[in-house]
């Protein structure tokens, strides 16, 4: 199936720095302030939800490459947005330009990747594994 999908889709997401996505909460620190498993799960979903609506039903993408910085850290109650753009398809792999900010500036940013894939055939496969 030929899928079109427009380079230079942008998203947006946003999220509350909250205990669940503290360091000590992911296990990946002991300071309270947003861990950056948090960070980047946040960049995969900015990507994710900025594409979805241009699949076919049935249709999805996962995440098999990050490559980012986190450059400083978010205290808790605070707001972090990102923003994600689409700046090369190559058939079915898709990479944006990710980047993370708070009220105080950027905190993280780089490069994600991600595969169109045809849900019901990539989860026959993972099962079979």
């Amino acid at each position: 199936m030929e899928i079109t999908i427009p380079e230079g889709i942008t998203g947006q997401e946003a999220l509350t720095v909250t205990e669940e996505l503290s360091a000590p909460h992911c296990g990946s620190g002991l300071v309270p302030v947003l861990a950056t498993p948090a960070m980047i799960a946040l960049m995969e979903k900015t990507c994710l939800r900025s594409v979805q609506p241009h699949l076919p039903e049935g249709y999805g993408t996962v995440g098999t490459l990050v490559h980012v910085t986190h450059e400083h850290a978010t205290a808790m109650g605070r707001r972090v947005s990102c923003t994600s753009k689409l700046v090369e398809i190559d058939r079915r792999r898709l990479v944006f330009e990710v980047e993370a900010q708070d009220e105080a500036g950027i905190i993280g940013r780089g490069r994600h990747e991600r595969f169109i894939i045809e849900n019901t055939k990539f989860l026959a496969r993972a099962n079979g594994r």
